[in-house]
């Protein structure tokens, strides 16, 4: 039987590497330059966890985490901030930053020449040079390559996360899975049973499920909102001045609690705060808990982030956990690299 590796370049806390680990897909390493990820990474997979720059890493290096697997795979998730609606308001397209990491994957692809390669990233990374010059080098190199925007929901992942997945193959054509689900996992199914907890409580059986505190004024404001809505539903001395000025009246997505019987929203960086996003509790007077937001983005219940005696750290556990790639997402990735190799390479 043939053996397989697989490296993931810019892993963060392992979301795209538990989903592999949970089909079967042997996880050799996760690179990432981020300290703090090195704990959940290698607590929850039994995978090396190397602190590097992507663009530092050679592919000498690379070829000896594979070691001598018949099969070698290269997954990565490159920053998607550089992507994002908010950046591209004030960032130019480019080579530099982190706008190159793309450039360092397909480099590192070029120098490894993996079985299969996979890439996810937000949907309006196809709007940029950076993300065709990718998908141009991996043809010239003989990759049959599929991509498409895939919505996690689709998938098991109880929020409405739309992502740029990409699959390549050298061994013939390979596409994503059919969706697994026809009716989206709702937050209530996520959730609904955690421990209630206040505004600024933790649970004393899990440190990660904490909740950020709240001001006076935003615990007025969220006890006047209705899941589903928007701060347009409060009274008028709780609206903020940015929102009563004709400029922030277009921006209705902030300050909103979810919704029990539908998906979440998607999940970012900051789904601890209230005044973020629509990260409020349906029911509960305070935004979700850092360990609500690790389940909707498809985490085991019982997935590490900190060590027993770690400090609960909101910035960097909401950076963690909203960066990931959904582990469920990474499920069906790994069960379409699975199902595309078993059809193609005699096992």
């Amino acid at each position: 039987m043939k053996t397989i590796a697989c490296v993931d370049l810019f892993c963060g806390a392992g979301g795209l590497t538990h989903g592999f680990v949970l089909e079967g897909m042997p996880v050799v390493a996760g690179i990432d330059m981020d300290p703090a990820c090195r704990f959940p990474y290698e607590a929850n997979n039994n995978a090396k966890f190397v602190e590097r720059d992507i663009s530092k890493v050679t592919a000498v290096e690379l070829n000896s985490l594979f070691g001598n697997a018949d099969l070698k795979i290269l997954a990565g998730c490159a920053p998607c901030q550089p992507f994002s609606t908010y950046a591209q308001r004030y960032e130019l397209d480019g080579k530099d930053g982190k706008w190159g990491l793309l450039y360092e994957f397909a480099r590192l692809a070029e120098g490894t020449n993996p079985d299969v390669i996979t890439m996810e990233n937000v949907p309006s990374v196809a709007k940029h040079e950076v993300f065709h010059d990718f998908v141009d080098t991996l043809k010239r190199l003989g990759y049959n390559v599929w991509f498409d925007v895939v919505d996690s929901s689709q998938y098991g992942v109880p929020q409405t996360r739309k992502r740029m997945v990409l699959l390549a193959s050298r061994h013939g054509a390979i596409k994503m899975i059919a969706p697994t689900i026809t009716k989206p996992k709702t937050v209530r199914q996520a959730i609904g049973r955690l421990r209630e907890l206040h505004a600024g409580e933790s649970s004393s059986r899990d440190k990660l499920h904490t909740a950020s505190m709240l001001s006076s004024k935003n615990l007025q404001r969220i006890k006047v909102s209705k899941p589903g809505g928007t701060w347009r539903d409060w009274p008028e001395h709780l609206v903020a001045n940015c929102h009563r000025a004709e400029s922030g009246r277009t921006y209705p997505g902030v300050y909103g609690r979810m919704e029990w019987d539908k998906p979440a929203p998607t999940m970012t960086t900051q789904c601890y705060g209230f005044g973020n996003g629509r990260f409020g509790h349906p029911e509960q007077d305070r935004a979700i808990s850092l360990r609500e937001a690790a389940i909707i983005q498809s985490f085991p219940r019982d997935y590490v982030f900190i060590p027993k005696d770690g400090e609960v750290s909101f910035k960097v556990l909401g950076r963690l956990i909203g960066n990931a790639v959904p582990v469920g997402l990474g499920r069906a990735i790994a069960r379409s690299i699975n199902e595309h190799l078993a059809s193609v390479i005699p096992r």
